[in-house]
C-alpha cells in the first residue's frame, strides 16, 4: 500500500536555517518575492506592498500586505498545505518565467523567525480565507471573521521568542531596502517608501557618470577608476562594471551584486565575471539566469558560462577602446591592474598585443615595452626567475647583452607566446651559466702561466662543489661572479637535503644528484680586475686560499645567492684570516 511521507516541520526549518539559507534575514526577501509574484499574477498596475512592524501593529506581530491576485480556499489548501508545491507555475495564466520564485519553500522560510504564520487572503470573486500554520507542522484553514476590503493577501508573523530582533522596524526597513529598493512596485515600511525608482544605470545621461560613481561608493565603498556598461540580451542582463582604483588580490574571490528581476539575489555573488577580471566589481540585473535553491547565488549552467564569457568580452573591448583613445589613461590602468590584463593575455591574442605594446617590463637597460625592446635589440633574451636576473643583469649589460626579467607573474609565459602571435619574433631563454660564454677568454700564454694559480684556487673551493674559471669581462670593478644554472642549483639542493635525511633516502638522493662536471656552479674570476691579477701572482698558498675564499663569499653576496651555513662559515674565516695576514704582530 502506498503511504505519504511524514514531514517533521521543525526538522525542515532547522535544515533551512543551518544549510540552505545563510541568515534568517532572507524571510523578508521571501515575503517580498511572494507579494511581487502575486501582483504580477494579477496583472494590474499600481502594485503596492505595505509592511507594518510590531510597533505599528501593536501586538508584537509583523504584517505584510499586497494587492496581488490573492488565493481562493481551494488554492490555499493546494499551495499552502503542501511543502514544495509552488503556486507560481501556470495556475494564474502566467508562465513560471514571469515570477521571481522558482521553488515552493518561500513562505516556509518565515518559520526561521516565527512560531506562527497567518495568511489572510482573498481572490477575485471568492470569500476571504484565513490560513494559520505553526512551526510544529499543524495548520488550519477557515473563513475569515471579516472580509478583506480588496483582493490581495496579508501575511502576519508571530515571532519566536529568540527572534524578535528580526522583526523590529529598523531591521525590517533595512532588509526591505536591501532586497527591494529596485523593485518595480511600491514598497513601504510603516508608510515610508523604500523603493527608489529604476535601475541606477538606466537614468538620464546628464550627470550619469557622477551618479554611478556615487552609487559605487555606496555599494562597494570605493570611487571607480572607470565605469563599463554591461549587456547580455540572451540572459536578459543589464548592468555596470566598476573598475577598482587600487590593486586587487588575484587570489581573492570577487563578489558582485546580482539582482533577479530587480530583486536582490546576492551582495557577493561569485563567478559572474571571468577569473582574470578581478579588477572589476559589477552590479547586474538579469531575468534569465537561474538562482540556486537558496536564491542567494547563481546556478552554474551553460547560460551562466556564456554570460560570463560575454561580460569578459565587454571588459576586454573597453580595454581595447581605452588603448585607442587615451594611452595615458591606459598606462594608469595598467600600472594598477597589470596582473589582470596579463592573465587575460595568456590566452587572448589581442590582449597580448596590448601588453606587448604598452606594458613596460624590467630589463637590464631600464623599463621598456617588449615592442620597443625588439625594435632596438631584435632578439629577446630573458630570464625566468627574478633572482637570476639580479645575479647577471648588470654584468650582462656591461657585455652589451640586453636581458628582460621574465621572473614576474605571467611575464615568461607572455614572452614565450609572442612568436605565435607576431611573426618574426625571436626569443632566447638565458640562464646564469650561459653568461660565461659571453666573457673573453685569456690569451693562451697568460692562461698557461696562470694554471698553477687555478689549481691552488680550485683546491680552496673543491669542498664547496664549485669550479674556478679565469675570464675577462666588464665591468672591471667586479672581481668575481658566481654562476649557477638551474640543474646545478637542483643538484646542490639535493646535496643539502641529503645531509638531513636517513641513509635510505640519502642513497636515493645521491643517484638524483649525480651531475656532469659542466653542471657544477662556476666561480668566474675577472682577470681585468687589478686585484684579481695581483692575487694570481701570489706565491703564498695560504694567502691564495684565503683570497679565493673571500672572493667566493663576495660573489655570493653580490649575486643575491642564498648562503648555506658552510658558506657563511667560510666567509667569516676568510675575512678573519685576511685580517690576520694584514695585521702583523706577535700573538
Amino acid at each position: 500500500m502506498d503511504r505519504t511521507f511524514q514531514v517533521d516541520l521543525r526538522g525542515v526549518v532547522d535544515l533551512l536555517s543551518h544549510h540552505l539559507y545563510a541568515s534568517p534575514r532572507v524571510y523578508v526577501r521571501e515575503l517580498l518575492q511572494n507579494a511581487v509574484d502575486a501582483i504580477t499574477a494579477r496583472g494590474a498596475g499600481g502594485g503596492r506592498i505595505r509592511i507594518e512592524a510590531p510597533d505599528v501593529t501593536g501586538d508584537g506581530t509583523l504584517r505584510v500586505s499586497d494587492n496581488g491576485v490573492g488565493l481562493s480556499e481551494e488554492q490555499v489548501h493546494q499551495f499552502l498545505a503542501t511543502i514544495g508545491r509552488s503556486s507560481k507555475r501556470d495556475d494564474f495564466g502566467f508562465a513560471r518565467h514571469d515570477f521571481l520564485g522558482q521553488f515552493g519553500i518561500g513562505l516556509l522560510s518565515c518559520f526561521l523567525v516565527a512560531d506562527e504564520i497567518r495568511v489572510l487572503t482573498r481572490a477575485e470573486g471568492s470569500p476571504t480565507v484565513l490560513w494559520r500554520g505553526f512551526a510544529d507542522g499543524r495548520y488550519s484553514v477557515s473563513p475569515a471573521s471579516a472580509e478583506r476590503p480588496e483582493v490581495g493577501t496579508t501575511v502576519t508573523l508571530v515571532p519566536r521568542r529568540d527572534a524578535e530582533q528580526w522583526l523590529v522596524r529598523r531591521t525590517v526597513a533595512e532588509l526591505a531596502t536591501l532586497y527591494g529598493s529596485l523593485l518595480p512596485v511600491s514598497v513601504e515600511v510603516a508608510d515610508v517608501p523604500v523603493t527608489g525608482g529604476g535601475l541606477p544605470w538606466q537614468g538620464p545621461p546628464d550627470g550619469r557618470r557622477e551618479r554611478l560613481a556615487a552609487y559605487c561608493q555606496e555599494v562597494f565603498g570605493f570611487l571607480p577608476f572607470d565605469v563599463v556598461d554591461l549587456s547580455v540580451p540572451a540572459a536578459g542582463l543589464t548592468g555596470v562594471a566598476f573598475v577598482l582604483p587600487t590593486p586587487a588580490n588575484p587570489a581573492a574571490r570577487a563578489g558582485h551584486r546580482v539582482y533577479l528581476k530587480r530583486m536582490l539575489l546576492a551582495e557577493g555573488a561569485e563567478g559572474v565575471l571571468p577569473e582574470w577580471a578581478f579588477f572589476a566589481r559589477c552590479v547586474i540585473d538579469t531575468t534569465e539566469l537561474r538562482p540556486t535553491a537558496s536564491r542567494e547565488a547563481l546556478y552554474e549552467d551553460q547560460l551562466l558560462e556564456a554570460t560570463r564569457e560575454a561580460l569578459g568580452d565587454q571588459l576586454r573591448g573597453w580595454l581595447v577602446r581605452l588603448a585607442g583613445r587615451d594611452s595615458r589613461r591606459l598606462l594608469e590602468f595598467l600600472d594598477i591592474h597589470h596582473l589582470g590584463v596579463k592573465a587575460l593575455a595568456l590566452h587572448d591574442d589581442e590582449m597580448l598585443r596590448l601588453v606587448d605594446r604598452w606594458w613596460p617590463m624590467e630589463t637590464n637597460l631600464g623599463r621598456i615595452t617588449l615592442a620597443d625592446f625588439r625594435a632596438q635589440h631584435g632578439l629577446v633574451r630573458y630570464t625566468v626567475q627574478v633572482d637570476e636576473f639580479r645575479q647577471i643583469g648588470a654584468v650582462a649589460a656591461a657585455q652589451g647583452m640586453p636581458i628582460v626579467n621574465g621572473g614576474y607573474t605571467y611575464d615568461t609565459q607572455l614572452i614565450e607566446r609572442l612568436p605565435a602571435v607576431e611573426s618574426g619574433v625571436l626569443i632566447e631563454r638565458v640562464e646564469p651559466g650561459d653568461l660565461s660564454t659571453h666573457f673573453d677568454a685569456l690569451d693562451p700564454g697568460v692562461e698557461l702561466a696562470r694554471r698553477p694559480f687555478l689549481a691552488r684556487a680550485q683546491r680552496a673551493v673543491d669542498r664547496l662543489g664549485c669550479e674556478v674559471v679565469l675570464r675577462a669581462f666588464d665591468p672591471v670593478s667586479m672581481p668575481a661572479m658566481y654562476l649557477q644554472n638551474r640543474s646545478a642549483a637542483f643538484a646542490a639542493e639535493l646535496r643539502a637535503t641529503r645531509e638531513r635525511v636517513d641513509e635510505v633516502w640519502a642513497d636515493v638522493l645521491d643517484a638524483l644528484a649525480r651531475t656532469d662536471e659542466q653542471d657544477r656552479p662556476q666561480l668566474v674570476l675577472n682577470y681585468r680586475n687589478p686585484l684579481v691579477r695581483r692575487i694570481t701572482e701570489l706565491a703564498d698558498d695560504d694567502l691564495v686560499r684565503l683570497s679565493v675564499e673571500g672572493l667566493y663569499g663576495q660573489a655570493l653576496l653580490l649575486g643575491h645567492h642564498p648562503l648555506r651555513p658552510a658558506d657563511a662559515a667560510l666567509l667569516n674565516s676568510s675575512f678573519l684570516g685576511l685580517l690576520n695576514k694584514a695585521v702583523a704582530g706577535e700573538d
